[in-house]
């Protein structure tokens, strides 16, 4: 039995999700994006995946405003009345 890729891709992009917004600042959340997307590129892709993931990911964290845990935490939290 085969393993669909479409499977192994979308656990690796929510992976990258919660990676890239790892930090306080904004050249934090980048680095770590960065580092997060070469890792996974490079096992999804090889080198060039690893080049791409690594810019994709460091490009998701410099635009995140604030942390995905921060975020996570926003979405969860119960409406206080």
């Amino acid at each position: 039995m085969r393993r669909s890729g479409v499977g192994a891709l979308g656990a690796v992009a929510v992976t990258l999700l919660f990676v890239a917004g790892c930090g306080e600042t904004t050249e934090e959340r980048a680095a770590t994006g960065g580092l997060g997307g070469a890792a996974a590129g490079a096992v999804v892709g090889g080198p060039v995946g690893a080049v791409v993931g690594g810019a994709a990911g460091a490009t998701g964290g410099t635009v995140l405003d604030e942390g995905v845990d921060e975020k996570v935490d926003e979405a969860t939290d119960e409406p206080t009345n």
